[in-house]
């Protein structure tokens, strides 16, 4: 752990006071000891590094990203002929439950943790130069959150008959008994609900930390456009993601609380639910993209520079 590391340091040490480099043994030996730290549990808990925070979001949507494959596969063997391959007859809804879980994990818990937390976290603080985001310890309750959404949604998939309602969450498929799968339908609900309020501090944090935190002569005309990328990304979030919050609780009243939101016999309006929803679900494309279009824009700007 710290010990193996000794020797080295002070043959590095030694290197670079020969060449006349100034030398602070205790700095170089703590960078060598915390560069020994093995990852736990417990020091993501306590983490508030963006670096650290950025790496976890990244490895996250990788596991994520694996696991959203895997139903996408399984899509991919059962509809390789016709008839039934893999899913028995007796099980149909499980084709329905593969989609939707491929829906949201690829869309919540693969694209936006890692082009936006992950990438966002680890660049942000370094190409504006300032020391830190402005709430570390938000930034680290947000991935802690982004765990517990992916947990609801695996237990939709163990509950009941699991939720087959597509990724949209259309009513009446997702408010109607005859699904037979009410507190899976919940638990997707839930999950999305904890996956939005994850974004949602992670896009105050990144405004407040580019609009305060600047260098002092980084201005906004100045500023990489990745961070312009950021920008506009978390603030379609801040926009957005309150409407679909609305919508999905909506969906959980008209579920479990006998509200009528959605129901057209008494009243209600199906329709309205796509309208909250695609409110969310188009500028949804954009938060997908324009991270990635700002991240290979500073790569090929410093590439030819």
């Amino acid at each position: 752990m710290f010990k193996p590391f000794i020797l080295c340091d002070r043959k590095f040490i030694g290197f670079l006071s020969f060449w006349g480099a100034p030398v602070n043994e205790n700095k170089i030996l703590t960078v060598f000891y915390l560069n020994s730290q093995r990852i736990s549990f417990l020091s993501l808990v306590k983490n508030c590094n963006h670096k650290g925070l950025g790496i976890y979001y990244l490895l996250s949507a990788f596991i994520f990203g694996i696991s959203g494959t895997c139903f996408s596969v399984l899509i991919r063997i059962e509809l390789y002929s016709s008839g039934n391959r893999i899913i028995s007859p007796e099980n149909q809804n499980f084709y329905n439950i593969s989609i939707t879980l491929h829906g949201f994990l690829m869309i919540f818990f693969l694209v936006m943790p890692g082009l936006f937390g992950g990438f966002g976290n680890y660049f942000v603080v370094i190409f504006q130069g300032s020391p830190e985001v402005v709430y570390p310890r938000v930034n680290n309750f947000s991935i802690l959150i982004l765990f517990l959404s992916y947990l609801f949604l695996i237990l939709s998939l163990i509950s009941e008959f699991g939720g087959g309602t597509g990724w949209t969450l259309y009513p009446p498929l997702s408010t109607s008994f005859m699904s037979l799968s009410p507190s899976s339908t919940g638990n997707l609900i839930f999950g999305l609900l904890i996956s939005g309020i994850s974004s949602c501090l992670t896009s105050l944090n990144f405004w407040t930390t580019i609009l305060n935190l600047r260098s002092y002569y980084l201005t906004l005309k100045t500023m990489p456009l990745f961070l312009w990328a950021l920008l506009i990304t978390g603030g379609m979030l801040l926009l957005t993601l309150p409407i679909l919050s609305g919508a999905l609780l909506m969906v959980l009243a008209d579920l479990h609380s006998n509200t009528l939101f959605f129901d057209p016999i008494f009243g209600g309006d199906p329709i309205f639910y796509q309208h909250l929803f695609w409110f969310f679900g188009h500028p949804e494309v954009y938060i997908l993209i324009i991270p990635a279009f700002g991240r290979l824009q500073e790569r090929d700007f410093y590439y030819y520079l």
